[in-house]
């Protein structure tokens, strides 16, 4: 009952300053909101200068469009996520040299030709090196910013694995239908090592064209059937990574409709990005974080105590050094908790945030977290003597926990792998853990999330003994 009499008075003390309460609330939204805003949407952006004149060969009805726009399909249906802009080669260059962008693929007037004439035979085109595909050798280029190297990387690397997916089938459907054709016969018929029975066959007069070519279906057939996880005719990634019984469906996008799938950068662009997935981490970073900030709320709180002589009255009265402790530390964790749900609720309506399916363990990441910032709280409190004190201790400590646990920067993944070892011996870390698990999967590991509650506890159970051990009443 004296616990709650001394947290009454400290909670009106605390609620009394409104404008303060309001800034304590509203200060993380802000970090949130210009973050979201300065960072752009989460979304990988390909610029695109098509200059194909789509002169290219075909076999039977395939391919159906210029190889500059079966890249485009390709691209957006397997990664719908990523934006794709058209520009000209002159826009492109400019915003390279500006550094508003940091590449772009540009496919020159022959990329169609020089794509339709790979082939594994000796007369084709050989696309590929070391490196993946060769873009010069398809009338290709990749312009990059080289202040810019990461990104660019990240560019090419998309564009690469969609030369892979659209060049590949088609070299390997092509060779597997020269199999039945009569020049591979007739090849075939000049090996030394097949039976003489087979060679006898290839090389008589009496062999019909139509008894030939009944070989060569055969030995596609056979070939086929010893693959038959895979559609060998198959001259796209989708028809060739199924059976060939299976009924391929190429979906129908926007190409075929006659719609453009190429955009600007402006479409679809909202201020704020509500709903993106940076907003799953950078949410619970600053709400770690700024429940950490109260450091400096119960530092103030105790060094004005002392000042007025309050604390000396109550080594006076007949309480023990934890009673006090309790009673300080009962209000501001109450605050935490508030301030801890009520940001959370604030990602939800303002950023579009998901929370999960987990809404218990969500609470109890937060009231774990507000535990160990309250015990690093009274930590603080106890060792500081002045307002100048509270000031630099509660500070400096809050930032560099906040540093060295990835908070400040939104994101801890981006940290490298000796930050994140020297992270875990901050409390901050084990929050963002239980957090990421939370919000980040769509199946969270619970056994994860209840240790690093079970962790934060602990955190703020040894803050509270360090700070009872270094409380002075005077």
């Amino acid at each position: 009952m004296v616990i709650w009499t001394l947290a009454k008075k400290d909670l009106r003390l605390l609620l009394g300053d409104r404008r303060a309460v309001v800034i304590l609330l509203a200060m993380p939204i802000l970090f949130i909101l210009v973050l979201g805003v300065a960072l752009g949407k989460d979304q990988l952006r390909i610029t695109l200068v098509d200059l194909d004149q789509g002169d290219y060969l075909r076999s039977g009805d395939f391919p159906p469009e210029k190889w500059s726009q079966m890249f485009l399909r390709d691209l957006k249906q397997t990664a719908p996520d990523i934006e794709v802009e058209a520009l000209t080669l002159d826009q492109a260059k400019q915003k390279i040299d500006t550094r508003k962008r940091a590449a772009a693929l540009v496919f020159g007037p022959e990329f169609s030709k020089r794509v339709s004439q790979c082939s594994f035979l000796q007369d084709g085109i050989n696309p590929f090196n070391r490196n993946g595909v060769n873009l010069a050798m398809l009338d290709a280029e990749l312009l990059r910013d080289e202040t810019q190297g990461t990104a660019a990387a990240i560019i090419e690397q998309a564009a690469q694995v969609t030369l892979l997916r659209i060049i590949l089938p088609w070299m390997i459907g092509r060779a597997f239908e020269k199999i039945g054709d009569p020049s591979f016969l007739d090849l075939l018929a000049e090996e030394k090592d097949i039976p003489g029975v087979v060679k006898t066959f290839l090389n008589s007069p009496l062999a019909t064209p139509s008894q030939k070519q009944a070989l060569g279906t055969g030995l596609q057939n056979a070939i086929q059937g010893l693959f038959s996880k895979y559609n060998l005719m198959g001259k796209t990634w989708e028809t060739l990574t199924q059976p060939k019984n299976a009924k391929a469906s190429i979906a129908k996008n926007s190409v075929e409709n006659g719609k453009d799938e190429l955009s600007t950068p402006a479409e679809n662009a909202s201020f704020l990005n509500r709903g993106d997935l940076r907003y799953q981490s950078l949410v619970p970073s600053y709400t770690v974080m700024f429940a950490f900030f109260l450091v400096l709320t119960v530092g103030w709180l105790f060094v004005a105590e002392r000042r007025q002589g309050t604390l000396k009255r109550l080594r006076a009265a007949p309480l023990s050094r934890a009673e006090i402790l309790l009673g300080k530390m009962v209000p501001c964790f109450l605050l935490s908790v508030a301030q801890g749900f009520f940001l959370l609720a604030a990602g939800k309506v303002v950023f579009d945030m998901r929370l999960g399916n987990q809404p218990f363990w969500l609470a109890a990441v937060v009231i774990s977290t507000s535990v160990a910032a309250m015990g690093l709280s009274l930590l603080v409190a106890s060792l500081a003597r002045t307002e100048a004190q509270v000031a630099i201790y509660g500070t400096l400590l809050v930032l560099v926990l906040a540093g060295i646990s990835g908070c400040l920067m939104g994101d801890p993944e981006l940290m490298p792998e000796r930050m994140k070892l020297l992270s875990r011996f901050t409390p901050h870390a084990w929050a963002m853990d239980a957090y990421s698990q939370l919000l980040l999967r769509p199946e969270p590991n619970l056994l994860l999330v209840g240790e690093a509650c079970g962790v934060l506890v602990l955190f703020g159970a040894a803050f509270v003994g360090l700070a009872w051990w270094a409380l002075r009443l005077d």
